[in-house]
């Protein structure tokens, strides 16, 4: 083993997937690429990592709503070029060729590109850490996406794809909520 700077611990912890986060305000819609999510609970609860340096922030707390979109891997410089962009200036669906997709509960747009987007709604903010914590309200996978690895951002400027699955649910079944 060899140490290295207590400050790399983050590229080994880092939570991800990386995710596209949509918000809309009236006409004016945004997205933001996010590298800090996590799941809570069995109740739908997720948090997010951001706060006011972010443009699309006033929005998700004004509003109280945005969609959460996991983007495939092959989708690593879009989402990298999202994010070096601010929305303040740009319109970063136009910029980038994504499809925006009306949802059923909130005003934010899914991103037809993605395999997966959650409509959902603000239920907490821990400002001290910068924390949103969402209530999932629904979910829409696109199985039109071929590619099924998941981004995870290293912390660094690298990334990694997720790839082979490996099923051992029937060892967790006792562990599992009945829902899943």
């Amino acid at each position: 083993m060899q140490e290295v700077a207590v400050e790399k611990a983050l590229t080994f912890i880092e939570p991800g997937p990386v995710v596209l986060v949509t918000t809309a305000d009236g006409n004016e819609k945004n997205v933001m690429t996010i590298s800090w999510t996590m799941a809570i609970d069995f109740n739908q609860h997720i948090v997010l990592t951001t706060g006011s340096w972010n443009y699309s922030f006033n929005t998700l707390m004004r509003t109280g709503e945005c969609c959460i979109c996991v983007p495939p891997a092959s989708m690593a410089k879009t989402v990298v070029g999202i994010g070096m962009v601010s929305g303040r200036n740009t319109d970063k669906f136009a910029k980038f060729k994504l499809s925006a997709v009306k949802g059923k509960i909130v005003k934010a747009p899914l991103i037809g590109e993605c395999m997966a987007c959650l409509e959902c709604r603000v239920a907490d903010y821990i400002e001290k850490y910068g924390f949103i914590v969402l209530k999932v309200l629904r979910v829409v996978i696109n199985e039109d996406v071929e590619d099924r690895r998941i981004l995870h951002a290293v912390g660094d400027g690298t990334f990694f794809a997720d790839g082979e699955k490996i099923n051992l649910r029937e060892a967790m079944l006792e562990k599992l909520p009945p829902f899943l």
